[in-house]
């Protein structure tokens, strides 16, 4: 199996350790790359999103 390359809604709330509206808010400010897929679910570029998380400044990590 190829590496996984989206993350989930559920996958980044256990991975920061946030509520779901907070992953929703990030995805309203477009803080990293996603796509809407049919029936409303989520699915968030696992590379835009690690190279954000790897951005943000240290008091956040």
């Amino acid at each position: 199996m190829s590496e996984k390359r989206c993350y989930t809604v559920k996958e980044l709330q256990e991975i920061l350790g946030v509520s779901r509206p907070t992953i929703y808010n990030l995805l309203k400010k477009n803080e990293f790359r996603w796509i809407r897929l049919d029936g409303g679910k989520y699915r968030i570029s696992k590379k835009s999103f690690d190279d954000w998380l790897d951005k943000l400044p240290e008091s956040f990590n």
